[in-house]
């Protein structure tokens, strides 16, 4: 009956308020939430919860007006140096799961469950959008994503039954594996990350998918606009972009941010198929942010993954707790004709 909460404070602010037209998601905000998925965990049973510290204090903020609980929930830190970099949610993560707990309920966008499912590739996680460009991560009421995540942390719905298997791909340079990515991978014409967050899509050369639908927003909309490939789904496709090129697809890359770009070549992916990074040096962009840098000569390739990441479907879990009448208290219920 242990869950864990890691709350990005950056998330939701990056320099696509500039160049488009985001909204800022405040910490404030996300204190509220927590509180929120808290109420929901101890409704569902959970007795203990880990979450990740941070500068914000988000998590013991929200602590502050939550005496009142029905039931008591004891809610402690995971033991991580704070670098204030995506390196601490690949730690905490990864605590997280050496302590044993059942899910990990993730506030932040694309790029913090990027970071999470590094740390903790074995440990299902609820992913709850707070950032940007989001495509991973689900808008759902907070109280009831504590609440699917305290169903399955207490065992009332299976993992099976509860989760679904999500593909990843991988990244490869010089035939060693350097990281992951939950959506997408973007080769940027760059040699340096910058402020990771890629914008100008005349850059863009290819784009790599694991998922897309023509009504999500980012780079794997231009893919979406093409085929709709769900999470669940054993492929992806992988496109080659030239600006010059006659057939064109009008996709939102951005909050209130659209272009036109030439699609030049589709190809269809199954597990374990690699794409070759055509372009040498460039930048490897991961969920819509710069990661990876590829030096002239070097060989990198992109390969949708034979491993899958098993996420929370809070839907399904609800979904199987009313069949099993997991919160009915009292006499049965009547029904009238």
């Amino acid at each position: 009956m242990k869950a864990a909460i890691i709350a990005n404070p950056a998330s939701g602010k990056d320099i696509r308020r500039i160049v488009a037209h985001g909204s800022v998601f405040d910490n404030q905000e996300k204190v509220r939430m927590v509180r929120r998925i808290l109420v929901g965990l101890a409704a569902a049973g959970v007795r203990d919860v880990l979450y990740m510290p941070e500068g914000y204090d988000i998590v013991p903020r929200a602590l502050g007006d939550l005496e009142a609980l029905e039931t008591p929930v004891n809610v402690a830190p995971v033991d991580i140096y704070q670098h204030n970099t995506q390196e601490d949610t690949v730690n905490a993560a990864a605590l997280m799961q050496k302590e044993g707990v059942a899910v990990i309920i993730v506030m932040g966008g694309d790029g913090t469950s990027r970071a999470a499912c590094k740390g903790a590739r074995k440990t299902p996680i609820l992913p709850l959008s707070t950032g940007t460009n989001n495509v991973f991560p689900v808008m759902a009421e907070a109280t009831v994503a504590g609440l699917a995540a305290g169903v399955l942390a207490c065992g009332g719905v299976t993992l099976d039954e509860g989760c679904y298997e999500s593909s990843l791909l991988e990244v490869h340079v010089e035939g060693q594996f350097r990281d992951i990515a939950l959506v997408d991978v973007a080769v940027y014409d760059d040699i340096f990350l910058g402020s990771r967050a890629i914008w100008d899509i005349t850059r863009v050369s290819q784009i790599i998918v694991s998922r897309c639908r023509p009504d999500s927003i980012g780079l794997s909309t231009v893919a979406g606009q093409l085929m709709s490939i769900s999470p669940e789904e054993p492929r992806g496709l992988a496109l080659d972009l030239d600006p010059d090129f006659a057939c064109r697809v009008r996709a939102a890359i951005g909050p209130g941010l659209f272009a036109d770009v030439g699609v030049s070549r589709v190809r269809q992916l199954l597990p374990g198929d690699d794409v070759p990074v055509a372009l040498t040096p460039c930048v490897l962009a991961l969920d819509g942010e710069r990661e990876v840098e590829v030096r002239r000569g070097q060989n990198a390739c992109v390969r949708l993954s034979e491993d899958t990441m098993r996420v929370v479907d809070v839907a399904r879990v609800m979904e199987y707790a009313r069949q099993r009448g997991l919160f009915l208290r009292g006499a049965q219920v009547c029904y009238a004709n």
